[in-house]
């Protein structure tokens, strides 16, 4: 898979829909959707997140082009096939995928340049149902309560990953030590020899505001991390299939339903990550450690989770936090990398302190 173009990540959120949305447009005429259908953007992260509206049904569904490069088309099959079978054998809420008229859950269109030709870029294109509810926010009264739910999610979301049979051919990638931080364990240069590389969200050594000091102290970090993970081990039952991004944002309450989106990133990975994920862009906030016990109270009436386990919480919190900041860095033309800054890297040298005192 080529680009014309540079990748999404060095591009403004503006730019990338200016990019995406004739994509998007070109794709709808695959489906049952009326050709003035409105599209509204609705998010810029790893994709691009378009709302559908046909003004013929008055249907409103959901319309996803992938970021370049970042999966394969066995790949995303692999993640709508999870995210049914949660949804008919665990009995968890997630989208339905709408397939074109020919049948492909996974369309792949090409990027066109200014004449209206097919350029050498193609974009995987999938389209949702439009799911009600609103997501919940780290500002709701009822937080300690959502997060005591959201263990209770996940549990049953991690027993499913470990006793469903999964298809042949079913591929993602992993969020272990390598897939987060690269082959590279301190600060010092990234070299490519010898086949190192860096992180699927890039080098946290390129994160916005890293000098000297920030390289140090995060250099610890990222060594006492993997050191930390290779001792608590990768056994089944704490290592499968997870969401990986099971965060707020990618909730949907709607009255006593939750159901849960944004699957693009699931993999491989510790099941203590989701925890990890959970309280992204917030790590920092007091209520932390009631969150992560009422997370640990609802989990466990679900699946078991020992006392050694729950103590490495805090180990998938700052794995977490160093691979978000490395995605800022790496997606520095996003609106929210651009919120988040250097702020978000100096916060992360401090609570890597805090963390080194502990279990360094």
């Amino acid at each position: 898979m080529t680009s014309e173009g540079p990748p999404d990540h060095d591009l403004s959120s503006a730019d990338v829909a200016a990019v995406l949305e004739p994509v998007a447009r070109e794709a709808l005429s695959s489906y049952d959707i009326a050709p003035d259908a409105v599209l509204t953007l609705l998010n810029v992260s790893e994709n691009a997140t378009y709302a559908v509206d046909d003004p013929a049904t008055g249907r409103r569904t959901v319309l996803r082009v992938h970021r370049l490069g970042y999966h394969s088309t066995p790949a995303i099959e692999s993640e709508l096939t999870w995210l049914d079978a949660l949804r008919e054998e665990a009995g968890i809420r997630t989208p339905h995928v709408i397939a074109t008229r020919d049948g492909q859950r996974v369309l792949t269109r090409p990027v066109r340049d200014g004449t209206g030709q097919p350029t050498a870029e193609r974009r995987h294109v999938v389209h949702f149902e439009w799911l009600p509810g609103t997501e919940p926010t780290p500002d709701d009264a009822g937080l300690v309560e959502s997060f005591r739910s959201l263990g209770t999610l996940t549990a049953t979301m991690h027993q499913h990953a470990q006793s469903w049979r999964r298809p042949t051919g079913f591929q993602r990638f992993a969020w272990d030590a390598v897939g987060a931080f690269g082959t590279t364990a301190t600060g010092e240069s990234f070299r490519t020899e010898g086949g190192a590389r860096a992180g699927r969200w890039g080098r946290w050594q390129d994160g916005v505001g890293t000098g000297p000091a920030e390289l140090e102290v995060l250099g610890r970090l990222d060594a006492t991390l993997r050191s930390r993970l290779a001792a608590f081990g990768a056994t089944s039952d704490r290592f499968g299939l997870v969401h990986a991004d099971l965060r707020l944002a990618n909730l949907l309450v709607d009255g006593d339903q939750t159901y849960v989106i944004d699957f693009d990133d699931c993999g491989w990975s510790w099941f203590l990550y989701d925890f990890g994920a959970a309280v992204s862009f917030f790590e920092e906030d007091p209520r932390i450690p009631e969150l992560a016990s009422a997370w640990v109270d609802g989990y466990r009436q679900r699946r078991e989770l020992s006392a050694a386990a729950e103590l490495e919480i805090p180990t998938f919190v700052m794995m977490r936090r160093l691979l978000l900041v490395a995605w800022i860095g790496s997606h520095a033309g996003t609106e929210l990398a651009r919120s988040m800054g250097e702020q978000y890297t100096a916060g992360s040298c401090e609570l890597a302190e805090s963390y080194l005192s502990r279990f360094a």
